[in-house]
């Protein structure tokens, strides 16, 4: 009778129909996966690097004449349901885009946040939430709104009245 243990009875035998050299097998799959993930790698890099020329955000001047005062002034409205940001977020209503009855407001804005090329936007009317009034008196005298759009629709963040002369 043999000693089955000092045999190498207790270690792994490989059964296929060729010999294989474990080693060398795990080193060429290896290195073929790490070349897999360099290229998936080079291929975002250079995709990110073509697509972020259009990315960039862009001065096309008009705050250029912006009072400091004034912008601070913007910079810290708020409404009931947050900070509304900026001068630059917001959008200038003609008298005719707005209208108050009953003590509450409503607005005409455009019914997407983007506008198609060539197309005329289409203007919705939206009731204007009571938390969403700016309560502070209007240093600009115009009245402005600042809309948010989300896959629900167009909401109102802030509402500032203005004169409606």
């Amino acid at each position: 009778m043999s000693n089955w243990i000092d045999s190498g009875g207790d270690q792994p035998r490989l059964y296929s129909a060729r010999p294989t050299n474990c080693k060398s097998e795990r080193r060429r799959i290896g290195s073929a996966v790490r070349w897999r993930s360099v290229t998936k790698l080079a291929c975002a890099s250079a995709l990110i690097a073509l697509a972020a020329p259009f990315g960039h955000a862009r001065d096309r001047g008009q705050f250029v004449n912006t009072n400091a005062d004034l912008k601070a002034w913007f910079d810290g409205l708020r409404s009931g349901k947050g900070p509304c940001c900026s001068d630059a977020d917001g959008s200038a209503l003609s008298d005719t885009d707005w209208d108050s009855k009953d003590g509450h407001y409503r607005v005409r804005v455009p019914r997407y946040g983007y506008a198609l090329e060539g197309q005329k936007q289409e203007l919705v009317w939206v009731d204007v939430p009571d938390e969403a009034v700016i309560s502070e008196p209007n240093r600009v005298g115009r009245t402005m709104v600042w809309p948010i759009y989300g896959y629900m629709g167009v909401t109102i963040r802030c509402f500032m009245p203005g004169s409606m002369t």
